[in-house]
Order: C-alpha cells, then structure tokens, then sequence
C-alpha cells in the first residue's frame, strides 16, 4: 500500500510530499523545508517509516531544503540533480534514474527552464508526478533567474510533463491559492501559459511580462540550498529543546514521557488541568502537581514561573495537549504535555497521591 501526505509550509507556500512503502516500510520526501523538519520526522516516526532520502525538485529560491537536517536526524540520502550544481548530495540524479522506497520508485524526468538542474518525479505507475516549479497548477515557474530558459520550460512542459498520461495528477513545489493538485489533462487544457494552443512565441512573450518581484529570501536560502540545506554553523541547526528529552508529534507540539516525569519532577512545574474530583479520583495525582483545570487556565497562568519549564497532565494527554497550546499563547516556551496521561502513568506503576477506590 502507498502512503502519501501532502504537507504545506505556510511562509513560503512550499508543498512537501511523504511518499511510502507500507510493506517495506521505506519512504522518501520530496521538497522538504528547513522549518518543518521536525514535524517532518514526527510524522515519519508516527507512521512507523524509515526515511531512505530527500528528493529536491531544484535548487529553490524561496525556502531553504530540509535535506540537510533530515539527514542529521534520521540518516536519510540527499538527492537532487547533478544538473544543480549543489554540493553535498549523496546521490546525483541524471535523467531517467530511479528513487527506489519499498517496491516501489520514482523516475526523475530533466524538466529544466526555471533553473538548470529541475526535474519532476514521476510515480512507478504514472499515476502521480511531482513537477516542482517547472508546472504549477495553471502557472509554471518563473524564467527570469537562475538559469531561466523560456525556450527550454516550454520544452520541458509540452514534451514532458504533457506526454505522461492525461489522468496522471500533478503535485506542484508550490501554491499561492490555496490549490493542492492538478492533472495532465486539466493543464493541457486550461493553463493559460502553456497549455491548448499556445506556442513558444506566446509562451515567452507571457513570461518576459509577469513584473514579478525577486524572491524575499533568496539571498539566504540560494545559497544555503548550494549547500543542500548545511548551516554555515552547523551548531545553530538546531533548535529542540534542552531542558527533557523531548518528543514531537505531527500534531504540533511537545511530549514528555512519565517516567522521566516521576524522576526529575522537581526541575519543572507539573500543571494538572483535569477538574477537582479527577485530581482526587481514582488514578490520583501525581506528588508536587498543582491543580489548574483547563477551563480556568487562560485565567491563572500569571501564578506560574515563565522561567522554569511546565508539563501538563490530564486523564489521556488530550486536555493537557491543548493546554499546552493554551501556555504557548500565554508567552510560555517551555513546556511539554506528558504522553498518555494519568492512564499511562498508572499503567506504568508509577506513585499516585490522592487516589480513592
């Protein structure tokens, strides 16, 4: 069975793609982003996947890749196209070469024109291809940088991307509407660019007038991306908290796990947000907690110190969850929300004060 997520970067529009193989357990991502890479690798842990490579579809202007720090955390290769010119890749992709995940690959196609070294990855069944910023959903890439060709995009989309099969659905490095996912068919048809009858001449005559300004970040993360995503200081890649070993899920947040709760509770603040019979019902409370119920929280947060780390608690991990969210918005920046609750920790034989049959 695959697996696919589609997952977004809302400061620089940038889709990443989780491709996996679920009999194998192998997975690639596509496009990743600097900033994410944490949820990133939640959701990879979450799904129970190995992570066997990045897969750029360029060196981008607008964000920097992902690559890099997903290699430092999970170990995975980075590919992107020799054609790229970028340093540090550990496989340089050529035209026609697999990615394999599983058993299942990826062809990677040259699609060049917005830059040199594009290329846009087809699934093994072509029932699915990632054209990066060659093809956008009714647009395509800018041509007026970074070795931009109209004469060889134009080449790219008509002879490439619009020979694959009319029904394969294409999934673009970027959106800036909103839109998630095309088709072969819809962008023959409908791009006002490239598709229906348009020629090269009206193609380029379109492209040198889109008036479009230089990409904000492009003077960071171009050259960060030549680099395949490797900080100059390395050191300041990260920036996971320090005060637990931590764990972060897809969700967004935070996690601590009990144990590590019962044997270093004194080095933070424990905030039970569950109600006063809880507290003091059955699964009891953990020794040094202070009973803020979740209802009450945005109101009684003053009372706690900003500058000593806070774990949350409830009955499962749910309402402690978004109190942790809650925190957050109230200007706390340590805190982590203990996984699994009061459940967990019972489950766990761990000391409960307060408890009654």
């Amino acid at each position: 069975m695959l697996i696919f997520r589609q997952l977004f970067d809302p400061q620089s529009s940038t889709y990443s793609y989780l491709l996996g193989d679920r009999a194998g357990g192998q997975a690639i991502l596509i496009d990743p982003v600097f900033e994410q890479a944490a949820r990133d690798a939640a959701l990879i842990k979450e799904l129970d996947l190995h992570l066997g490579a990045t897969i750029d579809t360029h060196a981008h202007a607008d964000h920097v890749t992902g690559a890099w720090l997903l290699k430092s955390r999970l170990g995975s290769k980075i590919a992107i196209s020799a054609a790229s010119g970028a340093q540090g890749a550990d496989i340089e992709l050529g035209d026609g070469d697999r990615i394999e995940f599983g058993g299942r690959y990826l062809t990677a196609l040259s699609t060049p024109g917005h830059t040199d070294g594009c290329m846009t990855f087809v699934l093994d069944n072509e029932t699915m291809a990632f054209t990066g910023d060659a093809l956008l959903i009714r647009g395509c890439g800018r041509t007026d940088f970074q070795q931009g060709s109209t004469h060889q995009l134009y080449q790219s989309i008509r002879t490439r991307i619009f020979t694959l099969p009319d029904s394969c659905l294409l999934y673009p490095a970027h959106d800036y509407q909103g839109l998630t996912v095309t088709s072969v068919e819809e962008e023959k048809s409908f791009n006002p660019r490239v598709g229906g009858n348009t020629s090269e001449s009206d193609f380029s005559g379109y492209m040198q007038n889109l008036g479009l300004p230089h990409p904000r970040q492009i003077d960071v993360a171009l050259p960060a991306n030549m680099r395949c995503g490797r900080p100059e200081d390395e050191t300041l890649a990260s920036n996971e908290p320090s005060w637990a070993p931590l764990t972060f899920t897809f969700a967004g947040f935070w996690e601590i796990d009990p144990i590590w709760v019962q044997e270093h509770g004194d080095e933070f603040q424990v905030i039970d947000v569950r109600g006063e019979e809880e507290f003091n019902g059955p699964l009891g409370h953990i020794r040094g907690a202070r009973l803020m119920p979740l209802n009450t929280l945005s109101e009684t947060t003053a009372s706690l110190d900003k500058d000593k780390p806070v774990v949350t608690v409830c009955r499962s991990g749910a309402r402690s969850a978004q109190a942790v969210t809650l925190l957050k918005k109230a200007g706390f920046t340590e805190v982590a929300n203990m996984a699994g609750g009061m459940l967990r920790w019972n489950a766990q034989n761990l000391p409960a004060e307060g408890a009654r049959d």
